[in-house]
């Protein structure tokens, strides 16, 4: 019985030492080949995320200065002014469906036709912008580096934007669609003695414009932080890629 139970034990103790052999060489092969995260330099990551939003802000332009950009994307469409609803329902009561529906459509276009200068605005004020923790933007989540450059841009954007809104007005004709609805309305006051309105149109349009373009950067650069294949150059695959791993 001596003589059986020996050579199992030296057997099961040569099959655990070369198992174990085995494992550690499995190991070493592992260790040596698996992928390290790149290392990136700050001055890399803040040239990403000023790339990305530069390439955000293209496709947005692309998709939003055509006809329809606006009117036929119900998530940045521009509706009725909600402070002027009540002229808006008065119109409709007074028989002006066909006027306020030629506004509303006019009022998009006049977005449409605005953002077709707005990238050398964006671009610029990309340019010059400033990130004290760009890592901090870049392990922010969704929406990070499009929220930093709108809380830093969005005044400046504003007063740049507000001229390009008002020539675009002018060249859709948009206040030829409002002012007989407002002209209508306020005269129904004046007889109701109710309060008469009259929202300024190249604010609203500059606002809603600039909120629009903002939702779609955000959109994008969301593509870029998730899609490997969204992220068009080196350095957006490298500065990108440290997030995802691919």
């Amino acid at each position: 019985m001596k003589k059986i139970v020996l050579p199992v034990i030296l057997l099961s103790s040569s099959l655990l030492y070369f198992s174990c052999e085995v494992l550690e060489q499995a190991a070493s092969i592992v260790t040596t080949t698996a992928p390290s995260k790149p290392q990136l330099s700050n001055e890399e990551v803040v040239s990403g995320l000023k790339e990305a939003l530069n390439v955000g802000i293209q496709n947005s332009i692309n998709l939003t200065s055509v006809t329809d950009g606006f009117l036929k994307n119900k998530d940045i469409m521009l509706p009725f002014p909600e402070d002027a609803l009540k002229v808006k329902q008065k119109a409709l009561d007074l028989g002006l469906s066909n006027q306020v529906e030629k506004f509303e459509t006019t009022l998009n276009r006049a977005a449409e036709e605005a953002t077709k200068e707005a990238l050398p605005i964006f671009a610029d004020a990309i340019k010059n912008m400033s990130i004290s923790d760009g890592f901090g933007i870049l392990n922010g989540g969704d929406g990070a580096a499009t929220k930093y450059l709108k809380n830093n841009t969005t005044a400046k954007l504003t007063a740049a934007f507000a001229p390009k809104v008002e020539a675009a007005i002018s060249k859709v004709k948009l206040t030829e669609y409002w002012n007989p609805i407002i002209t209508k309305y306020n005269n129904a006051m004046t007889l109701t003695g109710g309060e008469k309105l009259n929202p300024d149109l190249n604010k609203y349009v500059t606002e809603r414009a600039i909120a629009g373009l903002f939702h779609m950067v955000e959109i994008e650069e969301n593509k870029i932080r998730k899609d490997p294949l969204a992220r068009v150059s080196d350095l957006l695959k490298k500065v990108f890629g440290s997030l995802t791993g691919n």
